[in-house]
């Protein structure tokens, strides 16, 4: 791919040198007819050479400039240096040609024509200066905006890396709660209870590092997730799922499930009267969990800053983001998997 790029500019540099040169042989086709064929062509060849050389040249200055005085240091004095120095070549390379040439040719030459070769050696370096001037701009812009959205995304990942690293205190202070009944009033349950409550954990701390998992590894968390909230509210809690085989080999962030199930649980009712219904579903590019709506008067301890995170977070993972949607009976987030 190197080469290939390398050679294409190679192609489009020559080629606008070329076509340089052309547009001058005609011109001075048009302006001197009486001059025969074979010494405009002669004369096409030493202008082809010429801007040849002063292409490469001006490419080796910037180079050499680059390396000995970069635009760090100071952009004005670059800027002038690098024109200064291309001005003397060109004039230099001006002087060389009417003094080996002019007097080769079988017309003479008067002083507009000769005055006029300075206003367009003049634009030629000034032409040339600004592109390599652009090229440099450019890809300091560029640069920049890499560098800005690498931060963010490592900003992104750092608090999201946070939230996998502690699950809510409120979780675990109502589990630990919740065990701490159940240790009086069935033993085995309780039991259940903490090797849930530690796969969980298990699961967070053994996934921390990466950036993605298998759907199939995510469930398999979720579920000890699912039978704490289950065992904490009864019925109060059901979740559901319906995830084709298809699905379950593409990959999804870790904790994904459990902050969206989390979300649903902060933001609604929860009793036996009502339940909240979570259903999970999946296709082959979306996975999809949605409740009912029966949202809270008052909410407790709520930042939003879960959803916030992981939806920022999947803005560099897929190019495709999660979707938000709600009406009056339900509320739905659509998570792209990878």
């Amino acid at each position: 791919m190197a080469t290939l790029r390398i050679s294409k500019n190679f192609i489009y540099t020559n080629g606008l040198m070329l076509i340089l040169a052309l547009i001058g042989f005609f011109v001075r086709y048009l302006r001197f007819p009486e001059v025969s064929l074979q010494v405009h062509l002669a004369v096409f060849v030493v202008s082809l050479v010429m801007i040849t050389s002063i292409w490469y040249f001006f490419k080796w200055l910037d180079g050499f400039l680059n390396k000995v005085y970069p635009y760090e240091r100071s952009i004005p004095v670059r800027i002038s240096m690098q024109i200064i120095i291309g001005m003397v070549y060109i004039l230099l390379v001006r002087a060389f040609i009417f003094w080996w040439g002019a007097p080769k040719l079988p017309i003479h030459l008067d002083e507009l024509f000769r005055m006029s070769t300075y206003a367009v050696f003049f634009l030629l370096s000034i032409v040339l200066n600004l592109g390599f001037f652009a090229n440099y701009f450019l890809h300091q812009w560029k640069t920049s905006i890499q560098h800005a959205e690498r931060l963010e995304r490592e900003k992104t990942q750092v608090q999201f890396d946070n939230l996998k690293n502690q699950l809510n205190p409120h979780f675990l202070f109502n589990a630990l709660t919740s065990l701490n009944s159940l240790i009086f009033e069935d033993q085995q349950l309780a039991s259940d209870f903490l090797q849930h409550l530690s796969k969980v954990y298990r699961y967070v701390l053994q996934h921390k590092e990466k950036g993605l998992v298998s759907l199939q590894a995510e469930l398999d968390f979720i579920q000890s997730y699912v039978f704490l909230l289950e065992t904490r509210f009864a019925q109060g809690v059901q979740i559901k799922f319906d995830i084709p085989d298809c699905a379950r080999q593409k990959e999804i962030v870790p904790v994904t499930l459990q902050i969206v199930i989390e979300n649903a649980i902060k933001h609604n009712i929860i009793n036996s009267a009502r339940p909240l219904n979570i259903i999970i579903s999946a296709d082959h590019n979306y996975l999809a969990v949605q409740n009912n709506l029966q949202p809270k008067k008052l909410i407790e301890n709520s930042n939003k800053q879960g959803l916030e995170n992981l939806t920022s977070l999947y803005k560099f993972i897929s190019p495709s983001p999660i979707m938000v949607s709600s009406d009056q009976n339900s509320f739905t987030i659509q998570i792209p998997l990878v």
